[in-house]
């Protein structure tokens, strides 16, 4: 244990929900605490999908992380991303966003840098169905979904048309369900009538999954239920199916029975399967840890790495008892991390109980007044489902201003079916004309 002259390093890796509940236990310690990101803010990922699709704004989803924990005077952040670790020397390797290197010596190490998207060996095809975890893949997605209506418009022939109003998701899990409803209600309520070529209302939303059910982790009975909300709404459902090529037009996928389809769709979005980022393999390799097939790395009952009880990793990232990779796992883990470090300094010699899982259970909005809510024996769907979510979804939101502005906007999104955040980007069009306004007068 450090003297009282040099308070113990904690260095936490990741904002997220592991990362902000690990800083939060260790508000009142008397602890250095670091909190390294490689960007400025912590997001309320299960909410993506809401700012993708128009309800949400990027501000009511993501909140400074200096300003969450401004009231925690122990705490610093840093903008980086971690590259390694030298567990010899107690030192994590950072890079820099200008590309840096920066040095961060520790005295515990709590990792929870999440996951990002899988591809399955096909990284190729991140270039034309781009995955959904961080805000500019919402705002991208948003892009893509509202440029295609307006592309649909002006589509030189009715097979183009039907290209650009022809929506592929590829994965069958809550992000994938969500957003599939949430593109049916754009095409049938948002965007009606405001087009004059175009009906919105026959955009073809198909949605596939390599199991034979959405919502598998649900259970059975909410899974068809479910599959019976989507399919009421439009939602074309390819179950047990498998991508084996994607392209800008569209997309190949392979039956149970071996034979291939082709489906044309100018817009392909991807929400199946999570990998681990780069810094967990680094860590494997320094400390010896064992990985699962999607790079989580094995830990003990009480979330540090075999062999060294400094490192504790946490949420998504770590693999124990098969547990879920959802906020709830990442914000208790995180908790448990954070706190078992402050017994420590508090130098409390007895060993922790084993880290334990309070399932709080699970949760998918697929329309306006329709989700499916999972918590222990507890099974709801419809109404009393999406009062559920929401009432779920209200009590974690980071910030009173978070809570409010959702609040008004799911308000005015139920009552009126219009969605107020359908600003995007077209990059080369905006930079283009730019160079056009600044650009001098011809002579």
């Amino acid at each position: 244990m450090q003297d009282h002259i040099t308070p113990r390093r904690v260095v936490i890796l990741g904002g997220g929900f592991a990362g902000l509940f690990a800083a939060r236990a260790l508000r009142r310690s008397p602890v250095a605490v670091t909190v390294v990101d490689r960007r400025a803010h912590h997001l309320f990922q299960p909410l993506l999908y809401q700012c993708a699709s128009g309800i949400l704004s990027e501000g009511q989803i993501a909140q400074p992380l200096r300003a969450v924990l401004r009231r925690h005077h122990n705490v610093s952040c840093v903008l980086a991303e971690a590259t390694d670790v030298d567990v010899g020397a107690q030192v994590v390797h950072l890079r820099r966003p200008d590309g840096g290197a920066l040095d961060l010596p520790y005295d515990d190490l709590i990792v929870g840098v999440g996951m990002r998207q899988s591809y399955f060996g096909h990284d190729e095809f991140a270039a034309h169905a781009p995955g959904m975890k961080t805000l500019h893949d919402a705002l991208d997605i948003r892009r893509r979904i509202y440029r295609a209506f307006e592309m649909a418009e002006t589509a030189s022939d009715a097979g183009e048309r039907q290209e650009w109003l022809t929506f592929a998701l590829v994965g069958g899990g809550p992000t994938g369900v969500e957003l599939a409803g949430q593109i049916r209600e754009i095409a049938g309520h948002t965007l009606d009538r405001e087009f004059r070529k175009t009906d919105s209302a026959q955009a073809r939303v198909l949605l596939f999954e390599g199991s034979g059910e959405v919502l598998g982790a649900f259970g059975h009975p909410l899974a068809l239920r479910a599959a019976r909300t989507l399919r009421s709404l439009g939602v074309e459902l390819h179950l047990s199916t498998r991508v084996t090529e994607v392209d800008v037009h569209g997309l190949t996928v392979e039956g149970q029975d071996g034979a291939t389809t082709r489906f044309d769709a100018r817009t392909v979005l991807w929400t199946a399967g999570v990998e681990a980022p780069p810094i967990a393999a680094a860590l494997a390799r320094a400390t010896g840890a064992g990985q699962d097939r999607a790079g989580r790395i094995f830990v003990e009952p009480d979330l540090t790495v075999p062999g060294h009880p400094e490192i504790h990793v946490t949420g998504d990232v770590m693999s124990l008892n098969k547990l879920p990779g959802l906020a709830e796992v990442a914000m208790q883990s995180g908790a448990y991390a954070g706190r078992a470090v402050r017994h420590a300094v508090e130098g409390r010699t007895k060993q922790p109980k084993p880290f334990r899982y309070l399932d709080l259970g699970s949760a998918a909005y697929i329309s306006r007044g329709k989700a499916v809510v999972k918590a222990g024996p507890l099974h709801l769907s419809g109404a009393v489902g999406w009062l559920a979510w929401l009432f779920i979804h209200l009590a974690f939101l980071t910030g009173f201003r978070s809570r409010l502005g959702a609040v008004l906007s799911w308000s005015v999104s139920f009552v009126t079916s219009s969605r107020r955040e359908r600003a995007f980007t077209m990059p080369d069009a905006d930079t283009s004309a730019g160079r056009a306004q600044s650009a001098p007068p011809p002579p």
